[in-house]
């Protein structure tokens, strides 16, 4: 990066800094430029955009406030499109599209949203709504919706079964990730494709690379997955579960020298779909900068982060901030 004030070299730099949002006050952390000659401060829009996600992040967290990718995935599971869910919520043609591009709604919308979640309480607003509806909407609405009510059961096991794994919300200690575990899935398909096959030491600092670089770019990690210090380096908690949870990835015992230890590989191709553009390259860019590592030289890495230097000692969980600190990446 050169300086906009003098054309010279600068220094990536990062402090934690408070901010009043919506009459309270929030902690983030700030990463900026500061020009070498004449020490003025200076940050880009990827910049402002990553620290201004980490506030509405915890925002959205505290108030219990659904998050874009949640707010889509609703209205896509109901069939309908943003102008006709406005329109049955009441608001402006595009306040839903809105919310879908990232604005924060207002507490009563947010909590509206989240009602609307259960297709019961859905059923019951476009019952209300019918007088504007044509008799072929209104039959088709409500048709897939009670269908998704008689589902409802096992929607209900699909969550059940996401928290055996997942923390039980999107906040900090996740990195305010989607906790999905189709997302999960093809994360690791995709490290697969791009990498062959992986020991399960090296999947491990992967994930974690991927998901502080994400968190440190875009105020948000993609796998869903807290991280702890432990003596091998930064490791998703319960990654023994989370690798064996996908009939898409087989595991094999593999030996070198005297280290005995698996890998894990699959001949399937990852659903792309499902990332956004922006952790599509996230992805891209750490597997790209560690895929010709092997397990022991990605570890002596991660052993020079202080995601690990500082927490290792203890096994504690990694504070979703040390990404402003990584060195590797």
């Amino acid at each position: 990066m050169k300086s906009p004030f003098t054309g010279g070299s600068c220094t990536l730099k990062h402090e934690l800094r408070e901010v009043t949002y919506r009459k309270e006050t929030y902690k983030y952390m700030a990463q900026f430029w500061v020009c070498d000659d004449t020490h003025e401060e200076f940050s880009t829009t990827e910049q402002d955009g990553a620290s201004l996600a980490q506030v509405y992040n915890q925002y959205r967290s505290k108030y219990g406030i659904p998050f874009p990718d949640e707010i889509q995935a609703m209205r896509e599971r109901y069939g309908l499109s943003a102008i006709k869910m406005s329109q049955i919520l009441g608001m402006g043609d595009n306040q839903y599209r809105l919310y879908e591009n990232g604005e924060v709604p207002n507490l009563s919308n947010g909590r509206m949203l989240r009602s609307i979640s259960n297709p019961k309480v859905m059923l019951d607003l476009v019952e209300s709504y019918k007088n504007q509806l044509s008799e072929r909407e209104l039959q088709k609405i409500t048709e897939h919706l009670n269908t998704l009510i008689a589902e409802s059961e096992q929607f209900r096991i699909q969550q059940y079964e996401t928290s055996r794994i997942f923390p039980s919300a999107r906040n900090e200690d996740n990195g305010f990730a989607s906790l999905s575990l189709n997302r999960l899935n093809n994360l690791l398909l995709l490290i697969l494709n791009n990498c062959g096959e992986v020991w399960y030491t090296k999947m491990n600092k992967l994930l974690f690379y991927i998901d502080f670089v994400s968190y440190r770019e875009h105020g948000m990690a993609i796998s869903g997955l807290t991280y702890r210090a432990i003596d091998y380096g930064p490791v998703p908690e319960k990654w023994d579960r989370v690798y064996s949870q996908f009939d898409s990835i087989r595991q094999e015992p593999r030996s070198i020298g005297d280290y005995d230890g698996s890998v894990l590989l699959t001949e399937q191709k990852a659903d792309t779909n499902v990332f956004t553009e922006q952790e599509l390259k996230v992805i891209s860019y750490v597997c790209n900068t560690f895929k010709n590592c092997s397990s022991r030289e990605l570890t002596e890495i991660s052993h020079k982060e202080e995601a690990w230097t500082l927490f290792h000692r203890q096994a504690l969980r990694i504070p979703f901030y040390q990404a402003f600190s990584l060195k590797a990446v």
